[in-house]
């Protein structure tokens, strides 16, 4: 279990940013903040790495550098469109690449513990876009609220009638026994928690919050900001479960377009979080 406290400890600094009192905590440390933000990256992976006896040095430094450039990005670069998107790149670049996977080893195998390299990833890039390069019209956090629920759900009612269809029809997705009982509902609602608060906000931050809005804004159009937003998305899935993997990158791509439209309705990430966690939710426990 030489995971556990630094899981325990990554959750913590995770969830800490959906705190307004934290975030300004934060927006005080000025030129501090990068070396901080640094520093949090790492602790965890040495925490992990010392307790499972495969601490490594060159892990650490690969780590401490990639920290680094997310953490100083928008203190170096200027306040471009160009410097913006290449930030989205260069976070989704490592994001999609084995290098989590390479650092952070289990010696057992499983479950492997990228996930907590992840975590950090996400966190480093949300504090660096709302601390420093001071994004406003994202509206993150944590706790959607009531009309948030309401238009998330709704989207995902509209998406599902034109999804579905395209996923069984390109064999994307095929529909399991489902028995329904309490074990099935804890199953569903500890899936839906995890999408909603790792998988759905990152992306969504991401995707919606930065990449859509930035195009919007770009290109003076909402329609044209929407599908390229949801065309990248669809891209960015063309390597998951093996490369090239179209049928899940065209479904990402559809879904992409309402997880858009639901941010635009919803006025808040918050909104496309629930749609995106829904839609994750229904695909985990009803196919295969």
């Amino acid at each position: 279990m030489a995971v556990l406290p630094a899981l325990l400890l990554e959750a913590a600094m995770y969830i800490a940013p959906g705190f307004a009192a934290v975030r300004e905590r934060l927006g005080r440390l000025g030129g501090w903040l990068a070396p901080v933000l640094t520093g949090s990256a790492v602790v965890p992976y040495v925490v992990m790495s010392v307790g499972a006896g495969n601490f490594r040095l060159e892990h650490l430094g690969a780590l401490i550098v990639l920290a680094g450039v997310a953490a100083l990005w928008f203190r170096v670069t200027p306040r471009l469109p160009a410097f913006d998107l290449l930030f989205l790149v260069f976070m989704a670049g490592v994001y999609l690449t084995r290098v989590f996977v390479e650092i952070y080893v289990n010696p057992s195998g499983k479950p492997p513990f990228d996930i907590l390299g992840r975590m950090m990833w996400v966190r480093l890039g949300i504090i660096s876009v709302l601390m420093v390069r001071k994004v406003e019209g994202v509206e993150f956090g944590f706790l959607p609220r009531r009309r948030e629920w309401a238009v998330g759900t709704a989207h995902f009612l509209l998406l599902m009638p034109v999804v579905l269809p395209v996923a069984l029809w390109i064999g994307f997705v095929h529909p399991k026994e489902v028995v329904f009982g309490m074990k099935t509902l804890a199953a569903a609602a500890g899936t839906f928690i995890g999408m909603l608060w790792v998988v759905a906000l990152g992306e969504e931050f991401f995707f919606r919050g930065l990449l859509q809005q930035w195009l919007e804004r770009w290109t003076g159009s909402f329609p044209a900001g929407l599908a390229m937003a949801a065309f990248v998305f669809g891209a960015a899935h063309i390597t998951a479960r093996g490369f090239p993997n179209w049928r899940y990158s065209l479904v990402a791509m559809i879904a992409g377009v309402f997880y858009g439209l639901a941010y635009a309705r919803g006025k808040s990430i918050r909104a496309s979080m629930v749609t995106h966690a829904l839609v994750n939710t229904a695909w985990r426990v009803f196919f295969s």
